[in-house]
């Protein structure tokens, strides 16, 4: 199996395991399980507090003391033990636990898959910039396919949809011990500074003021991201309270409707090659924030009927909105990173985006909601409870307004010539 099919291979199962659950688990936890909406925040907040230690933890642990795609099968196969446990949970706060255990598994696989393929790709003689976007678009294509097959099988409500999810994660897991190897640095395992023997070289990284500003907007977008997984499958769902949109297309297969986000990833992980080196690392996180503006704005004012215009157009936004912070920003990183911190470099990129981002947007827009958004009383006679308008509205603010702060604050110049040969982080002191 050629170099670039295999990494294809590992990236469409990675996300596969994702996509299985991710759009759906709300259908489940409201139809199947039939409770209140009190604690689903909670659940999408898992990933996020996951993030918080595991992508960084086992980014030392690949940096130091084992191969990188070693550890990454044993995670996966400890993943695919917890998502078949998931429907054992009989109530909300075991649901909770199960779904951090398998969080914390799962991850760390996903900066560990792009340590493992980048590595592979510079020890080919590969430009990253140029060879990892094609690879990485059937990651895309793989969660697609997960939820597609979840909805098309009728699984969306379903404790199935975890059970296709766990036997994904154990192929890969077992897939993974077959890739290409990723050795820890002798370097950094024989390493005798104190930062390295804790782990904390990857955040020499903030000593340099732009990369500190990026990593905190990098942080700020991770909300967004976390915004529409948690809330975008269950804004369509409401819908189907309402007469006058029963039987519609989107209310039959709204996980598919909301998976145009990801046929339209696929298309735009292509572009960043040439936007990254044609334009820079902050003209292209600018257009990312631009996109979650339109990409809330539009669902705001769309609707599954006469708007469903406007609800296809926000997720075809969406796929710049994320690969133009997501993909883009990890081959930043990389470019920035010195090669005996590559995984602590992308765990510390996933404890920013997927980790503190990701508990703050889950957190805050679910206070705010519950807050501003939801009517006082709700039950039977009130169709619909939440102010999805006012809901995406206040979600398209906060995008333009990381925009407007985002282009004065992050003064990184870019040079076409030198965006060819990225800088590394050797050129910071990290001792």
């Amino acid at each position: 199996m050629s170099l670039k099919l295999c990494l294809i291979v590992m990236n469409f199962l990675q996300f596969f395991v994702w996509g299985a659950w991710l759009l759906t688990i709300g259908a489940y936890w409201f139809q199947n399980r039939h409770w209140s909406g009190t604690g689903f925040g909670a659940i999408f907040s898992t990933m996020g507090f996951a993030s918080l230690f595991m992508p960084a933890l086992m980014g030392i642990v690949a940096d130091k003391w084992i191969n990188a795609e070693r550890l990454y099968g044993i995670l996966q196969i400890l993943g695919a033990i917890a998502l078949f446990c998931v429907p054992l949970a009989g109530d909300p706060q075991t649901l909770f636990w199960v779904m951090l255990i398998n969080m914390c598994f799962y991850m760390p696989t996903i900066a560990l898959a792009i340590a493992v393929s980048y590595n592979a790709l510079k020890s080919e003689g590969l430009d990253v910039v140029r060879d990892y976007p094609p690879i990485r678009v059937w990651g895309t294509i793989g969660f697609i396919a997960a939820t597609w097959t979840t909805s098309l099988l009728h699984l969306e409500t379903s404790a199935a949809q975890f059970y296709v999810a766990s036997a994904a994660s154990l192929v890969l897991g077992l897939y993974a011990f077959t890739l290409p190897p990723c050795p820890p640095r002798l370097d950094a395992a024989h390493s005798r500074s104190l930062a390295d023997r804790l782990g904390l070289t990857s955040f020499v990284l903030f000593r340099d003021p732009q990369m500190a500003v990026f990593f905190i907007f990098a942080m700020l977008l991770g909300g967004a991201l976390q915004l529409t997984n948690a809330y975008g499958d269950t804004f369509l769902h409401d819908f189907a309270k309402l007469p006058q949109y029963q039987g519609l297309l989107a209310m039959k297969y709204p996980a598919i409707i909301i998976s145009i986000s990801q046929v339209s990833e696929t298309l735009f992980i292509l572009t960043i090659p040439f936007f990254l080196k044609r334009f820079g690392i902050k003209s292209v996180m600018t257009m990312s924030m631009l996109a979650w503006f339109l990409r809330f704005g539009l669902f705001g004012y769309g609707d599954p009927g006469a708007g469903l215009w406007m609800i296809v157009l926000s997720c075809i936004v969406y796929g710049m909105a994320f690969d133009f912070f997501n993909i883009s920003g990890s081959l930043f990183v990389e470019g920035q990173a010195d090669p005996r911190i590559r995984a602590s470099a992308q765990g510390l990129f996933m404890l920013m985006t997927n980790g503190i981002g990701a508990v703050l947007g889950s957190l805050i827009a679910g206070w705010a909601i519950d807050r501003f958004f939801t009517a006082p009383a709700c039950n039977d006679m009130v169709a619909i409870c939440k102010n999805w308008h006012g809901i995406w509205t206040a979600f398209a603010l906060y995008g333009l307004l990381m925009a407007i702060v985002f282009v004065p604050l992050f003064k990184r110049h870019h040079d076409p010539q030198r965006a060819a040969t990225p800088r590394r982080a050797a050129e910071i002191e990290i001792s």
